[in-house]
């Protein structure tokens, strides 16, 4: 596999607060990684440094293989698909219009592929056709969060970040939303950055888990490494209950549901 995004060395802060510390990761090609850690320990920082939403104070991003900091920033944020909590959708604009304004971006004089791109991703995330007139205000959370999906992956993107997408919507809408985020990434095999704070969605859905705290690299494993050995103390502590789930009579850690997303691909 190559590497899609590589951190060197990456250094962050805001004022006094040093919030990545030297941080390096090298995340392969394909991966579904989820970011898991304490609040403020830099996930959502490295996500936003991805993107060129922020610039490290020392050190280098490389996507595939190309330092971000000499490419250009808005036409690097074209090319990578971002969702976030609530979806952030245009209020003034239809479902149709939300999902096609980035592929209306790239392609100005091919509004066929366009219309054949809102359609395609529209079908993919199970919104009903019927929608695409609709504005935001009229769709449930749920829609919304799928809209915000579709959107984020119109342009054909190798690589999307999503920071806590389905914090917004309850329990069942949520489960449904992972279901279809792994299928998608099943079929298109595209390499995701998935931030969340819950333990259970992480190991659910991701082909690594990429654990943090205080800006430091706790454990990069997958799900199975990270209940089998966790790394620190602060990695047990975090997955003991799931890791309890799993146990069986003689002490023994089970196969149980938390394979992650990788499994699916096996």
């Amino acid at each position: 596999m190559s590497t899609a995004i590589e951190f060197r060395n990456i250094c962050k802060s805001y004022g006094e607060k040093v919030v990545l510390d030297d941080f390096n990761l090298c995340i392969e090609k394909g991966e579904f990684v989820t970011i898991i850690g304490s609040s403020g320990c830099g996930k959502t920082t490295a996500l936003k440094l991805v993107n060129g939403l922020l610039t490290p104070d020392a050190g280098e991003i490389l996507i595939g293989g190309e330092d971000i900091s000499g490419m250009d920033q808005v036409q690097l944020r074209r090319n990578i698909g971002y969702a976030i909590q609530g979806s952030v959708l245009f209020p003034h604009m239809t479902v149709e219009q939300n999902i096609a304004y980035v592929p209306n971006l790239l392609n100005r004089h091919d509004k066929k592929r366009t219309r054949e791109a809102v359609d395609k991703w529209m079908r993919i995330v199970g919104l009903d056709e019927e929608l695409k007139r609709r504005y935001p205000d009229e769709l449930s959370g749920g829609q919304q969060q799928r809209v915000g999906i579709a959107r984020a992956l119109a342009a054909s993107p190798e690589l999307l970040l999503m920071d806590e997408p389905f914090g917004a919507v309850d329990e069942i809408t949520r489960a449904q939303l992972q279901t279809e985020l792994r299928r998608i990434w099943e079929q298109t095999g595209i390499t995701v950055l998935f931030v969340t704070h819950d333990i259970s969605e992480a190991l659910k859905l991701g082909s690594h888990v990429l654990v943090m705290d205080a800006g430091r690299i706790e454990q990069y494993a997958t799900p199975a490494e990270l209940l089998r050995s966790p790394a620190t103390d602060f990695v047990h502590r975090l997955v003991e209950r799931e890791r309890r789930a799993c146990r069986l009579p003689d002490g023994q850690l089970a196969d149980c549901e938390w394979s992650g997303a990788g499994a699916a691909r096996q």
